[in-house]
């Protein structure tokens, strides 16, 4: 067999380049680094679920405001055509379209009330991933602040 150079190394026969190691590489560095990138991670992630929770609420609000625009809308049509019911030659025709306008306010309503529901159902699921979150990035930060103690000992 041929002899292995100094970038390789003959591990079960087979050839494997060695990894350089960096001239500023040091046990610091290497700990530092290791925990570094998750740590990171999970802080974007929280950042992350706040911003969902903020645009989720948001949302909700948005959804409930267009609601009340058009119950009023429905109110001022049902007010300002009761004018024209009273003048009707078939008042019966008039009261079924202003009950079937009523029906849809009704429905608009039941409607802001399941995005109220779901909204709530929304924000505690975020809320209970940012906890898990929040907890693993306060143990990883208190593990790499051990290291760092334990490495400023020796």
């Amino acid at each position: 067999m041929e002899k292995t150079s100094k970038r390789f190394a003959e591990i079960g026969g087979f050839q494997i380049e060695k990894p350089e190691i960096p001239k500023n590489f040091s046990n610091e560095n290497l700990i530092e680094n290791i925990g570094k990138g998750k740590l990171e991670s999970l802080k974007r992630s929280v950042k992350e679920i706040y911003n969902l929770i903020k645009e989720r609420g948001d949302l909700s609000e948005s959804f409930s405001n267009e609601g009340e625009k058009l119950k009023t809308e429905l109110n001022n049509f049902i007010f300002e055509n009761e004018i024209i019911e009273k003048a009707s030659p078939d008042p019966r025709e008039m009261i079924k379209e202003k009950n079937a306008l009523r029906h849809k306010k009704i429905e608009i309503s039941e409607m802001q009330l399941n995005e109220k529901i779901t909204c709530w159902k929304d924000i505690v699921l975020l809320k209970k991933e940012l906890r898990e979150n929040e907890r693993e990035l306060a143990e990883k930060q208190e593990r790499m602040n051990t290291l760092n103690k334990i490495l400023e000992e020796n």
